[in-house]
């Protein structure tokens, strides 16, 4: 018999087809899926843009508003902050019972661990039994950008996941209209209305020790030399040295 009148078996024919199959069907989601992220980058650029002049605007305001009350001679009092970033600075030796529940609560389980906490009359009341363990302070713009994006862990199932892709947040917080790192970032800053299911998808943040060091008196309130306690927008020059 000449090999031209060879027939194929049946099965390897099957399994051709199947693989072509296989192949064409491979390539129309590979299509799909290239063009649902294009359109995905486009929504998330101007969410971006809309953020960027969202926060500029609140900028131009506080400014216009503290010039108008010098020009009339009147002192400006900016509105109380929502938002404080919390840096725990003891260690798990000789706390009392409540200040180690209240550390617990607010997910600061380890030293130099950082948390972005809603301010209210109960967290504030909270803040006061940890004066002594902890250093606090209102985050500007700036500090909570480069905490996400240089230290942003997210909590996915009970781990610690890094945010190397947008894809991870869509996929916990999509349905809360959260489908990228600018989206978390403007929920944190704004204190929005999802900030606690934003906050909780952050893993506490890990910091290192500041660049040069600690105060010489550590454990003394910020006021009277040392570092714990509350110092407002000083915050931010000692993330800027622990992260």
């Amino acid at each position: 018999m000449s090999s031209n009148k060879v027939l194929a078996p049946e099965t390897l024919l099957k399994q051709r087809k199947h693989a072509q199959k296989t192949a064409a069907e491979k390539a129309a989601e590979k299509v799909a899926a290239k063009k649902a992220n294009r359109q995905k980058r486009q929504v998330i650029f101007k969410r971006a843009e809309q953020y960027v002049k969202e926060y500029r605007q609140m900028e131009r305001s506080e400014i216009r508003l503290r010039r108008q009350a010098k020009q009339t001679g009147n002192f400006y009092v900016p509105a109380q902050p929502k938002l404080a970033f919390v840096i725990r600075t003891k260690g798990i030796n000789k706390i009392a019972p409540k200040p180690r529940k209240v550390l617990q609560l607010l997910r600061l389980l380890q030293i130099n661990n950082g948390v972005f906490i809603r301010l209210t009359y109960a967290t504030t009341q909270m803040l006061q039994i940890i004066t002594p363990f902890a250093a606090w302070g209102t985050p500007n713009l700036k500090t909570v950008k480069e905490l996400i994006y240089k230290r942003g862990y997210a909590k996915v199932n009970k781990q610690r996941i890094p945010i190397t892709d947008n894809r991870v947040i869509e996929e916990n917080l999509g349905k809360y209209g959260i489908i990228c790192v600018e989206d978390l970032v403007h929920e944190i800053f704004t204190v929005g209305p999802n900030f606690k299911v934003a906050n909780n998808f952050l893993w506490p943040f890990k910091l290192s020790n500041p660049t040069g060091g600690w105060a010489r008196r550590k454990f003394r309130h910020f006021i009277e030399g040392g570092d714990v306690g509350n110092r407002e927008d000083k915050i931010n020059a000692l993330v800027r040295r622990m992260n």
